[in-house]
């Protein structure tokens, strides 16, 4: 017998972009009978991001929030996005959650695809099982999938179905724990049937199977199992529910969303399976009544949102909590989500999801609560390897767009805005380029700015390969006191990221030394841009000698003559053009290293060494030199070559020396932008 549990309790559902994670959501609520069809307007309205953006990309672009009550208990779904670079709040909402519901394709080749999931919510220790969707488009056997996937995670996973076929198409499932038969019906209840004979053996195989899975942590089911008894039907469900709830294994079952087949199945496993909101509380450390920050949100009519969940008690309307910084946040509206409708409540009971309305001291991240609070989670965020400089396409909207970029910004911790001195650019950075190109539609959609974009400059540097002996002088007169300045320095080259040097060793008094700052800030400022066109680094510069004039000199004039001897020792030192090159690190499957490795080394990638991902059968990992003109377009390929698994990291290592037609290029393209 189920016992009833009170509270909301809360469902990830997670998986690879395109496994049907949106579609599966709307399949249960209306299994539910929460809305009344599936596939229409209505229907997506319900289970939340419909945007355009979402519709022109054909799958979710942030999380969506929605519930429903399934025989008298209530459940609320937080649909996460799959694509790499819509998963910001992902982690931080699977941390809260109560189980994860893994969404994967029926074909074996596309296994790979659930791998990064599976190694995350092992990690984070959250219980989880796979629903296999879309098995009545299957061309290979359960069998042949599982032995795909169980490489994949560190549980092992528990066959809970077998497949009635009718020629070559997935029309039933014998349930192996209950060992009845079910005939689909599409948008209905499944039928119980009669067990097929024909699979008589086949059931008994996966029944021998999961209950000696479950007999490895119930000593008294492997004694009924020696003795030859048949264990009640009601010991190997609540042995299931455990493996569950302690991540002991990991649950397999199947069906179709689009159909709603197999979907109510699934609903009745949710429900014994599960576990309590108290039992995410005691895995978090709550103790009292505290809400967490998931996310901050201005895409709804009532403004800035703060959505979270709620764990170790209920939650009421006015009520105060503090954060660990002593941030004082009232729960002045309280709302649940479900798609793009809204209700208000008096009070959230445990467990519940739900939006704070004008709770502006809380951010995406922090607990609040009535006195102790856990830990912040903590959570991994994917690497920033995309850049545009952008700008408004109307000048007005320079103030519009400033605003309106903080706010997308503070939805997703994954962007960054930074005004870039050297470029004179508004920098916009993100995971990828899919991920920029929602967030400038967005941008436009909701807040009526749009913008031009272009790449990031590189950048370039130059150096000297020889010492130069100048000297620099500037003497003017126009009535009055002229200006007068004259210094003789020395130029010399260092070591790459030596950076620049400067001393001085006058003697005899040959210039004041009140000047001598005056003619370092000249040498400076002719380091801005040398004579290739870019800012000069690793050279070392001593003042030796110049000369003075009472009258006439002054800090300005000696600030200009440095400049001009800082000039033309850099033309005289045979000047040369520096890239940066960034270390890049890939992790790949397995199945795609070769062909990420030539990928790198098309793109001028010096090859450091691959070696096995830890802890992940079938990964590894490569370690790369590559130019940073060379980044442009990586993620992508890299993408295109892996099923969109393969992911990369870069950080600026140093600077090359780069000569030959691509020095000239680029030396060219400067001089054009310049002219």
């Amino acid at each position: 017998m189920h016992e009833a549990i009170t509270g909301t309790r809360a469902i990830a559902l997670v998986g690879p972009a395109g496994a049907g994670k949106t579609c599966l959501a709307e399949a249960m609520l209306y299994a539910s009978g929460t809305i009344d069809r599936q596939g229409d307007t209505a229907a997506r309205n319900s289970v939340g991001d419909w945007s355009p953006e979402a519709r022109a990309r054909g799958g979710s672009t942030e999380l969506n929030l929605m519930g429903f009550d399934w025989l008298g208990e209530h459940f609320a779904l937080i649909d996460v996005p799959g694509g790499t670079g819509f998963q910001a709040d992902g982690a931080r909402a699977l941390a809260l959650a109560d189980l994860a519901i893994v969404v994967v394709d029926p074909d074996p080749a596309r296994a790979a695809l659930a791998a990064p999931m599976l190694r995350l919510l092992d990690e984070l220790g959250l219980p989880h099982l796979i629903f296999v969707n879309r098995i009545d488009g299957a061309r290979a056997s359960i069998g042949e999938l599982l032995e795909a996937l169980q490489p994949l995670s560190v549980s092992p996973l528990i066959a809970r179905q077998v497949p009635i076929t009718t020629g070559d198409k997935v029309t039933g499932f014998i349930d192996v724990a209950l060992e009845r038969a079910f005939h689909y019906r599409p948008g209905k209840p499944s039928e119980p049937i009669p067990m097929p004979a024909e699979l008589d053996a086949v059931e008994a195989q996966a029944r021998t199977r999961l209950l000696e899975q479950l007999a490895d942590h119930d000593d008294a089911l492997l004694e009924q199992l020696l003795m030859d008894e048949v264990p009640e039907p009601g010991r190997v469900l609540s042995d299931l529910a455990r493996e569950t709830s302690e991540n002991l294994g990991v649950s397999v079952l199947f069906g179709s969303a689009s159909s709603s087949c197999g979907v109510r199945r699934l609903m009745k496993a949710l429900r014994h399976e599960t576990p309590a909101p108290s039992a995410t509380a005691d895995r978090l450390g709550v103790d009292q009544p505290a809400f967490h920050a998931v996310k901050v949100s201005h895409a709804h009519q009532l403004g800035r949102l703060v959505i979270g969940r709620l764990l170790g008690g209920s939650l009421k309307e006015g009520q105060e909590l503090a954060t660990a910084d002593g941030r004082t946040v009232k729960a002045s509206a309280i709302f649940t989500l479900q798609g793009e409708r809204n209700q208000r409540l008096g009070e959230a009971p445990e467990g519940a999801v739900l939006a704070l309305a004008k709770a502006d001291a809380l951010n995406a991240g922090d607990w609040a609560g009535g006195g102790r609070l856990p830990p912040a989670l903590d959570v991994p965020l994917p690497s920033r390897n995309m850049r545009a400089a952008i700008q408004p396409a109307d000048r007005k909207d320079d103030v519009k767009l400033s605003g309106a970029l903080h706010k997308l910004a503070e939805e997703d911790p994954t962007l960054h805005v930074e005004h870039d001195e050297e470029d004179h650019s508004l920098v916009l950075s993100g995971v990828n380029d899919e991920q920029l190109g929602v967030v400038l539609a967005r941008l436009k959609r909701r807040h009526g700015v749009e913008v031009t974009q272009r790449p990031t400059k590189v950048r370039y540097r130059e150096s000297i390969r020889r010492p130069v002996t100048q000297r620099g002088r500037h003497k003017k007169q126009s009535g009055g006191h002229g200006q007068f300045g004259d210094v003789v320095i020395e130029l010399a080259p260092q070591d790459r990221g030596a950076g620049f040097a400067f001393a001085e060793q006058i003697h005899g008094g040959a210039i004041p030394r009140q000047y001598v700052p005056a003619i370092e800030q000249g040498i400076r400022d002719a380091c801005q841009k040398g004579p290739l066109g870019f800012p000069v680094v690793d050279v070392a510069v001593t003042l030796t000698d110049g000369s003075y004039h009472s009258v006439d000199s002054s800090e300005l004039a000696f600030r200009t003559a440095g400049r001009i001897a800082m000039q033309e020792a850099l033309g005289g030192g045979q000047p040369h053009l520096l890239e940066p090159v960034h270390k890049v690190l890939v992790t790949t499957p397995s199945t795609a290293t070769s062909k990420v490795g030539s990928a790198l080394a098309a793109r001028r990638g010096q090859l450091l060494g691959m070696v096995p991902r830890d802890g992940w059968t079938g990964w590894d990992r490569i370690e790369a030199l590559v130019p940073e003109a060379e980044l442009q377009g990586l993620e992508g390929e890299l993408r295109s070559l892996s099923q969109g698994l393969a992911t990369y990291e870069a950080s600026f290592d140093h600077l090359a020396e780069l000569n030959g037609a691509l020095a000239e290029k680029v030396v060219k393209g400067a001089e054009m932008e310049a002219a």
